[in-house]
């Protein structure tokens, strides 16, 4: 079983890599075995991940990018090829928010909000696809969220680049299950990043809500991703494709 498990010799790039729920996967493969890309737009960050990593074991290669850039996802994945010789793994995680009623949204607010969400998964995969073909097959993970499938009425343009991100992984999963590519999406609960810390401040009563309508009776925490990684990454999923899988301690299984 643990051969199934097993990440040796594979590598995996992870955008939103430096913190939160993408250091958390980040963390999970290099337990497993890989060797690992970060991409991520904080200098400080970006160090701090590319230690902790190290200190795992990991071989590290981290870039300063925006992924939001076209170009800069093709870079991403020439620098991973450079580095390492191939590509395995494609963790679409960067993001953002910003909390406001939807009437209020700027088009320029929901413009980044959509290029980091899914544009940037869109395209990263893109630029992945030549690699993950010549290695024989692949995985791409994408982080979606309960917006996916629930409304929020502070967040619209989450909630659309987080709904799109499914259907963007079934439509992938249906378009590269012939070159032995798995696509799936995981849907992250409530998790304790600095994303919700912020949402804590911004909306009164929060954490009360998520305690009493989570079955797990906490928080996540990002290291709580590291299985999922592990088991979306390796050869233990290869005839997994185009879910999206709940991490959320039981929180959609509510009414």
């Amino acid at each position: 079983m643990a051969g199934l498990l097993s990440l040796e010799g594979r590598v995996a790039i992870v955008t939103g890599g430096n913190s939160g729920i993408g250091l958390g996967m980040a963390k999970g493969m290099a337990a497993a075995g890989a060797m690992l890309v970060i991409a991520g737009r904080n200098t400080q960050k970006n160090a701090a991940a590319e230690q902790l990593l190290q200190d795992l074991g990991a071989q590290v290669l981290v870039v300063e990018t925006d992924v939001t850039q076209p170009d800069a996802c093709h870079a991403l994945v020439q620098a991973t090829l450079a580095r390492f010789g191939r590509l395995d793994i494609l963790v679409n995680n960067a993001g953002t928010n910003i909390r406001k009623p939807p009437q209020d949204y700027s088009l320029e607010e929901w413009k980044t909000i959509l290029d980091t969400n899914l544009t940037s998964a869109f395209v990263c995969s893109q630029a992945a696809y030549p690699a993950l073909v010549k290695a024989g097959g692949g995985k791409i993970i994408n982080t979606g969220s309960m917006t996916s499938i629930f409304g929020a009425g502070f967040a619209a343009p989450y909630s659309a680049s987080k709904g799109a991100i499914v259907q963007l992984s079934k439509a992938l999963a249906s378009a590269w299950a012939k070159d032995n590519i798995q696509v799936n999406a995981i849907l992250p609960g409530w998790i304790d990043t600095d994303l919700t810390r912020q949402a804590r401040k911004d909306l009164p009563g929060l954490h009360e809500r998520v305690l009493a309508r989570t079955p797990a009776a906490r928080w996540g925490d990002p290291d709580d991703f590291a299985g999922i990684a592990i088991f979306l990454a390796s050869r233990a999923s290869d005839f997994v494709t185009g879910t999206a899988i709940p991490v959320d301690g039981g929180y959609s299984s509510q009414a």
